[in-house]
């Protein structure tokens, strides 16, 4: 395999670097492998610290190499320090305490007193994987958590080449103002996404996080599934049938930071700031006020790669999307950095630790499940993130092209529509590194949350509450519903590897995400889908959905991702914009006003049939065009008739 200074002259002034980088990641991992094994063999610390049932009781053990005392208190102790309860070091930083069996029982609270030099509090234990919120006192506790083993019924899916995802967030996902469950997901929800055409499902906010309002992203209990939405058994029975469906299941894993809280949290664990964390400015991050893992220290590797290892094998997880990846990568995390120039990814900036246990991660992930899929969310563009170590690259799948949701809204705040260029459009939405798979899309849940608008919201505003009704002209709805298909179409059909959408923007969903906080009196109003707006047949939510739902199923059916989109007219004047793309033909006409009729343009021999139109009346258009029309390639050239404000796909059919 070449390496990607080899693909890339760009980087041929990097190869030291790069090699380098390869050399340290190789190192790594031997170092941790087991002699003539895996990585993934030597990554084992969940099944040692924490909690855990043995043959004749339990034990418990902790890292606390600052501790001078740890007791482990509880409902089976009255919450009190006692010797009985206290834990032993047994070297290395290690405390451990067991205990005969029926000293502990399923459903019990407890946490650690931890005692250091000079103080000691109360904590939640690190490796804790059951951790409830008191709904009175909002206090957290670790629980015990033993259940009839949960008996897997279905098989991962398998490999999925091209994913086309379906972001989402159990808490919100229902109608109903509280906090949704996993059943109420597996129940309402996951239908809807099979019936969408979907077939990965990208779950957000699992790890448990002690404010519910920050999407998951502030995390307290690495290893804890967030009981806010149920149990470890109705997450697993969700995956299951996911899997039965043929919907493979990532998490939005939070590896970048941790929260700062002390009572919840891993901050001043033991007493020490730099326990798992960088010591000194360098351990706070200075945006988001929480805590910055110190990647380079052996502990914490451990500890975050065998946080990987549970939730894969403990959930039957798919992969992981990883969070903040950008923050991680450079010791500045990215803020106010233009990344322009091929130093910044390559000199003193970069955290090369955090380079290194990225590249650790993919290596184990993969071992686990050669299948996995893993995706970076990185906006700096560092070459190699997402190419294989082989060539030189820190391995992951895809990494997320998070430039193009900030071009559609600049698109849609700053230019008029006669002044949108398709060649413009065309290089945002291809502009990718040839080296390497990215998932595109036209927006996430980053613009959905209050402060910012979704598409259809920049598009439509107010009017989307009262003039979304079918048959009810109104000129900035009929723009709006026009546009938000087009840029749909356009992003997917361009996309490198794979699609995302965020849970009912495919509808147009008309409210903006704003979780339960004082400032809008702890409302859940605006922290739910409103999916009966998508049913409807009286309103145009209806057929925004279905376009979506047949633009996907369309897209699989044909594999479209598996070939590389070409350019075969991007015509300034008229503000059209054609390509070719695995036998089709994407034709968008962004004129405001002007339609064209017999548009001709040079395309491959044959005779070419409508497949896909936005303009059809079931998806909230005009009619202007028909499907199953057939139109002959003579001559090299195809004429069309292409109405303003309307895509059509056009497939090889003979």
């Amino acid at each position: 395999m070449k390496k990607i200074y080899e693909t890339d002259p760009w980087l041929e002034p990097y190869r030291g670097a790069i090699d380098a980088r390869s050399m340290r990641l190789e190192a790594e991992a031997a170092g941790i492998s087991p002699a003539k094994g895996r990585l993934c063999d030597g990554v084992n610390n969940h099944l040692y610290y924490g909690l855990h049932k043995t043959a004749d009781g339990w034990v418990f053990r902790e890292w606390a190499p600052n501790a001078s005392r740890i007791y482990l208190i509880g409902e089976f102790n009255n919450w009190k320090k006692a010797e009985a309860w206290a834990l032993k070091p047994v070297g290395d930083g290690n405390w451990e305490i067991t205990l005969p069996a029926l000293f502990l029982h399923h459903g019990q609270l407890y946490k650690l007193f931890i005692e250091w030099p000079g103080g000691g509090a109360e904590r939640i234990p690190a490796y804790a994987t059951r951790v409830v919120q008191d709904p009175d006192t909002k206090v957290f506790s670790a629980q015990v958590w033993n259940p009839a083993p949960y008996r897997w019924k279905h098989r991962r899916p398998g490999a999925i080449p091209h994913p086309l995802i379906y972001e989402c967030h159990i808490g919100m996902s229902s109608e109903e103002e509280k906090v949704a469950s996993f059943d109420d997901f597996r129940e309402k929800v996951l239908p809807r996404v099979h019936k969408l055409g979907y077939n990965v499902l990208q779950i957000m906010a699992l790890q448990e996080h002690p404010y519910y309002g920050s999407f998951g992203y502030q995390v307290s209990s690495f290893f804890a599934l967030s009981s806010r939405f149920g149990t470890p058994e109705q997450f697993k029975r969700l995956v299951d049938e996911a899997h039965s469906k043929g919907i493979a299941v990532i998490m939005d894993i939070v590896h970048s930071h941790s929260v700062s809280n002390e009572i919840e949290g891993l901050g001043l664990f033991d007493g020490r700031e730099d326990l798992y964390f960088y010591p000194g400015e360098a351990g706070h991050h200075p945006a988001w006020g929480s805590r910055c893992f110190d990647y380079g220290k052996d502990a914490v590797k451990h500890f975050l790669l065998s946080n990987c290892k549970y939730w894969m094998e403990e959930y039957h997880l798919d992969g992981f999307r990883f969070d903040g990846v950008t923050s991680m990568l450079y010791w500045n995390h990215g803020l106010g950095v233009d990344f322009g120039n091929y130093d910044i990814y390559f000199g003193p900036g970069v955290d090369e630790n955090a380079v290194a246990y990225l590249g650790l991660a993919n290596i184990l992930i993969r071992e686990i499940y050669p299948d996995a899929i893993t995706i970076a969310e990185d906006v700096s563009g560092m070459p190699g993130l997402a190419a294989p170590r082989e060539a030189g690259g820190i391995g992951f799948g895809f990494r997320m092209a998070m430039g193009i949701a900030d071009h559609w809204i600049k698109w849609i705040k700053e230019k008029s529509d006669e002044d949108w260029s398709p060649g413009e459009i065309w290089y945002e939405l291809t502009n990718k590194r040839s080296d390497e798979h990215t998932v595109s899309y036209a927006e996430c849940h980053d613009q959905a949350l209050v402060g910012d608008k979704t598409i259809i919201f920049r598009l439509i505003d107010k009017d989307m509450y009262f003039s979304m009704d079918k048959g009810k002209q109104n000129i900035t709805v009929e723009r709006g519903v026009a546009l938000h298909k087009m840029i749909r179409l356009v992003t997917a059909a361009t996309a490198g590897d794979g699609y995302l959408n965020f849970m009912g923007n495919e509808f147009g969903h008309p409210e903006w995400i704003d979780f339960p906080r004082e400032g809008n009196g702890w409302s859940y109003a605006h922290a739910r889908r409103l999916w009966s707006i998508a049913d409807d047949d009286t309103l145009l939510y209806k057929g925004l959905q279905d376009f979506d739902a047949d633009m996907v199923h369309f897209i699989r059916s044909t594999d479209l991702l598996s070939d590389v989109p070409v350019l075969l007219v991007s015509d300034e004047q008229k503000q059209i914009l054609v390509f070719l793309r695995k036998n089709c033909i994407f034709a968008l006409n962004f004129n405001p006003a002007a339609s064209f009729a017999d548009y001709g343009f040079a395309a491959p021999e044959g005779t070419w049939t409508t497949v896909l139109d936005t303009d059809e009346p079931a998806y909230g258009g005009w009619g202007r065009l028909h499907g199953g029309d057939k139109h002959i390639c003579v001559g090299g050239t195809v004429y069309l008739y292409l109405p303003a404000r309307c895509a059509v796909v056009l497939k090889k059919t003979e």
